[in-house]
């Protein structure tokens, strides 16, 4: 079975749409391993994103980040990272097909509702980021 992260952004928590993120995982086939609500502090957001560290727009990623409660999930099945990459749809929501998580709640490109692991090594190293394997059925 393979494993993917999920991290339900601060713009998306706050719209109140994360039963219906959650429901569209679970209705595309996915089961939801693990799931929690943090709020990530500086220190927190600036690791998770320490690969992108050198870009322009790395401050004002850990800002948008820490701005509010995030929903971290651990997704499971059938080529999940796949899936999930697909059911969240292009990173600028203006370029995501209809019907993806980002098309129907994201707002722009930096606030675009969800993350998704991108790799299946970067989805190991991020979910025991966010969970221990005790926490993780």
């Amino acid at each position: 079975m393979e494993q993917t992260l999920s991290i339900i952004k601060p713009d998306a928590v706050a719209k109140n749409v994360v039963g219906k993120i959650l429901d569209r995982f679970e209705s595309a086939g996915l089961r939801i391993a693990a799931t929690k609500k943090i709020k990530l502090s500086r220190e927190d957001a600036e690791a998770f994103y320490a690969v992108h560290a050198q870009r322009p727009f790395f401050k004002d990623l850990v800002d948008f980040m820490i701005s509010g409660p995030v929903v971290v999930t651990v997704l499971e099945g059938k080529d999940a990272m796949a899936k999930n990459r697909d059911l969240m749809g292009a990173t600028n929501p203006k370029e995501a097909a209809p019907g993806t998580i980002r098309a129907d709640f994201a707002e722009s490109i930096d606030a675009n509702a969800v993350h998704g692991s991108d790799s299946l090594e970067n989805a190991a190293n991020e979910i025991s980021f966010f969970f221990s394997q005790r926490e993780i059925c």
